[in-house]
């Protein structure tokens, strides 16, 4: 039913998602051309909102734009190698103030308790502190990068002490060493860094890109690492999705359950990635969110919601929960986040060596993106196992696509005994059929 309103449908729907999220770390790297062009109070408002609803959160802040403009107030030019500029006194000089005045910022704003205003009644403690170690990046092909450094480790200890106090970490782009010197470091290798250590849930990187694109400009929803980091090779090295690429994957690979690659420019991109099923930028991840698997008895309510509005509609045979219950195992489904989008079944006639392709449906909403095809490959390769030697089906509106996909009709007869026994004659099922090779 719909509503008046559709904040109230997105409300329902998100629901599963404010729960999932309650109580998890996530690290958000958000870059200083965000703040530069007045993103910064959006995106702290939404900051505010997760931590009311229980996200646990470290926010790693970029200061490079800032960092521009005080260099050239001051006349200094830096050097840049290889993505990085090299950290003399006078640039860190500007480093460490900017750093410096940036925090503040964020800790005024994330203080801000007014009335009429979207942080009203929420009261959340800012923290920073030297809580990432760092180290020289050193003399590299003939370059002294002096004051540029890399992350040596994050203190997961002492942030995961704060963050159960229920406290928001804010981490700059800085580090410091054993010897007591501070260091300019790459905000999102600290992002990154800070995500392995803390063996975070989400790690969400806020640039100007809104994700990766295809060659023909589609936006890739989810690429695992391996299909990710071939696309570097796109981008200039040290360039901000060049970095923001190679540390998602970096972090996929060492057990960040989920990368995310956001737009800040986008104001729904926050919250639209982390409270819809399809999100809004790129996601990689080493475990596919969408997966082709065998059904479990715990999907049957997700299968009664997924056919229901194609069983009123007469495309399908209606199905008890008692039926489904006993036939789980005939059963493949796609599952989307928790949602069954997809499925199909193969009910074996071994005594003819044929199997009955059954059930095959895709959520509305998912259709077109070669799902079916998917559950039909799947379903051929279960009856080879099986040592079948054809398929068959019954449809009332889809004979084409099965003509599409090698099926021919065919006769009553041609079935097994016992299927042809209990046909329908009043529905008058097309009868297909497709040898398996």
């Amino acid at each position: 039913m719909n509503t008046r309103f559709p904040f109230v449908d997105w409300f329902r729907n998100s629901s599963p998602y404010i729960n999932a999220h309650r109580g998890r770390t996530f690290v958000i790297l958000i870059e200083g051309e965000a703040m530069a062009q007045g993103r910064g109070e959006q995106l702290i408002q939404d900051l505010a909102l997760l931590h009311t609803l229980g996200v646990r959160l470290v926010v790693v802040f970029g200061i490079r734009p800032q960092v521009n403009v005080a260099l050239e107030a001051a006349g200094v030019t830096p050097v840049r190698y290889d993505g990085r500029w090299v950290a003399n006194d006078a640039i860190m000089a500007c480093v460490e103030r900017v750093a410096a005045e940036q925090r503040l910022w964020l800790e005024a704003r994330l203080s801000l308790g007014l009335p009429n205003t979207p942080l009203h009644g929420v009261e959340l403690t800012a923290v920073s502190g030297n809580l990432v170690m760092a180290k020289p990046l050193g003399v590299r092909e003939g370059v002294d990068f002096d004051h540029s450094g890399e992350v040596r480790r994050v203190r997961a200890s002492a942030i995961q002490a704060l963050l159960e106090q229920g406290s928001l970490v804010l981490l700059p782009p800085l580090g410091f060493s054993s010897t007591g010197e501070v260091f300019d470091l790459d905000a999102s290798e600290v992002a990154q860094q800070a995500a392995v250590a803390l063996k975070a849930d989400k790690l969400i990187l806020l640039g100007e890109a809104d994700g990766l694109h295809d060659e023909s400009g589609a936006l890739q929803r989810q690429l695992t690492p391996s299909e990710a980091e071939p696309l570097r090779h796109h981008w200039q090295p040290g360039s901000e999705l060049d970095r923001h690429l190679a540390a998602a994957c970096r972090a996929a690979r060492y057990g960040v359950a989920r990368t995310h690659l956001l737009s800040w420019h986008d104001h729904d991109a926050l919250l639209g990635e982390l409270f819809t099923r399809d999100g809004i930028g790129t996601m990689i991840t080493q475990h596919r969110y969408e997966q082709l698997r065998a059904a479990q008895l715990g999907d049957i309510a997700g299968l009664l919601e997924l056919l229901e509005p194609l069983e009123r509609r007469g495309m399908l045979v209606a199905r008890s929960r008692e039926r489904l219950e006993h036939e789980i195992d005939d059963y493949l489904v796609i599952d989307r986040d928790g949602m069954i989008i997809g499925c199909a079944a193969l009910h074996a006639f071994a005594e003819a060596q044929m199997g009955e392709l059954a059930c095959v449906a895709v959520h509305a909403d998912y259709r077109g993106g070669a799902r079916g095809e998917l559950l039909l490959a799947e379903t051929e390769r279960r009856a080879r196992r099986l040592g079948l030697t054809s398929l068959f089906a019954l449809t009332t509106h889809t004979t084409h696509w099965f003509f599409e996909h090698g099926f021919r009709l065919a006769e009553l007869s041609e079935l097994p005994t016992l299927k042809r026994d209990a046909y329908n004659h009043a529905r008058k099922s097309k009868i297909l059929l497709k040898p398996l090779g």
